[in-house]
């Protein structure tokens, strides 16, 4: 109904006729081409400038930027969905398999096959074998929003998951750190890769700090502002006057969010950039096959495209903060170990943009059921209203 000609106009329709700001604006329009050039300009001042690595963590401009990109996103979310999206046993039940089984057994297989030393011509590495099963441990909390929100997923359901998979990560975590890196790899005799390691510090409070931070802040703010704002005004109001307004800061807070970042490790990429390249690929290979096979397992129990769009995102994505955050408390920011964390966003950000295209893709290849994009409802469409 998006695409027809005859349909209701508004603020989420794409034809120039209603002068909707994400189909016209400039930033998002040429999106693909901001993202590389503030990757390059993280990258270029990094490197010519060392020092600004210090005031970027002192200040906590990463971690700014990424609650400032999560708020519009989250202040946009219709709560009063919630129940709806947690009823859904089919779609929480794939959420768990993805997120909890697929995900971290994916990674796993990938960090061995590449940097176990098990396959002829790629010798062992165990820093980035650990490095990577910690990313892969972490289950996203952050960035899925942002992916999510320029592919027309839903954001009730995006809400929903992350919530859902954020209070599981809290008792999680440090288990499934254990049990991938410590006790599997001697069981399948790989004791060479955790040598002289004997176990890891990471407590389910420093998993919930993280979760408050990049969660707990911006979910907070998302909320009052939904709640102060449709009772203050209108619901039309805020959907119509204060959403738009607050929208261009996602992608905003995103690039400034990537040059922060990438500056901070400017200096190792350029100096490394073989390694940065190895430790790509398995990252590039984890991030398609999850997103390809959580899609087609979304459209498989049914959902509509705004549904397995969040599905999809949220098994693809990795919490890299807490990723990197475990790894430098753990083994220091020199570490090699650390390097693959901070490794992971950089890769992420160019692989997931474009999957938000094959999504994209995927919602105009395929007959969804007519549902209108965003939609929880499951009933047929109307007929008279379809195109």
């Amino acid at each position: 109904m998006r695409n027809g000609d005859a349909h209701d106009h508004g603020p989420d329709c794409e034809c120039e006729s209603c002068g909707d700001p994400r189909s016209m604006d400039f930033l998002d329009k040429y999106l693909t081409v901001w993202i590389f050039g503030a990757m390059a300009i993280g990258v270029g001042l990094g490197f010519v400038a060392p020092s600004v690595t210090r005031p970027i963590q002192e200040l906590h401009l990463v971690e700014i930027g990424l609650v400032l990109m999560m708020y519009p996103p989250l202040a946009k979310a219709d709560y009063s969905q919630l129940r709806t999206v947690f009823s859904n046993w089919r779609v929480l039940g794939l959420s768990l398999v993805q997120n909890w089984l697929i995900g971290p057994t994916l990674m796993f297989g990938l960090a061995v096959i590449f940097f176990s030393g098990l396959v002829p011509g790629l010798p062992a590495r165990p820093e980035y074998f650990l490095g990577l099963v910690f990313i892969g441990m972490a289950r996203c909390i952050a960035m899925v929003l942002v992916w999510n929100e320029l592919a027309d997923g839903s954001t009730e359901y995006v809400t929903g998951l992350v919530a859902f998979n954020s209070l599981f990560q809290i008792v999680t975590y440090g288990v499934y750190v254990w049990f991938f890196a410590l006790f599997l790899p001697p069981l399948l005799g790989m004791e060479t890769l955790v040598a002289g390691i004997t176990t890891f510090d990471v407590t389910p409070m420093q998993v919930f700090e993280a979760i408050v931070v990049f969660l707990g802040i911006p979910f907070a703010a998302g909320f009052l502002s939904r709640y102060v704002g449709t009772r203050a005004k209108s619901e039309q109001w805020y959907d119509d006057e204060f959403v738009p307004t607050i929208d261009p800061l996602t992608l905003v807070a995103l690039l400034f969010t990537i040059v922060v970042m990438f500056a901070t490790q400017g200096g190792n990429i350029v100096a490394a950039p073989g390694d940065v390249l190895l430790i790509a690929v398995p990252l590039t290979v984890y991030f398609v096959v999850m997103f390809l096979v959580s899609f087609g397992m979304g459209r498989g129990i049914g959902a509509d495209y705004s549904t397995t769009t969040a599905i999809g995102f949220t098994a693809a994505s990795n919490n890299f903060e807490l990723a990197i955050a475990v790894a430098v408390a753990v083994f220091g920011v020199g570490s090699g170990v650390a390097f693959a964390t901070v490794v992971g966003p950089l890769i992420e950000v160019p692989v997931l943009l474009a999957l938000v295209h094959v999504a994209l893709y995927f919602q105009r290849r395929y007959d969804w059921g007519g549902f209108d994009t965003g939609s929880l409802d499951s009933s047929p469409p109307d007929p008279a209203t379809d195109d």
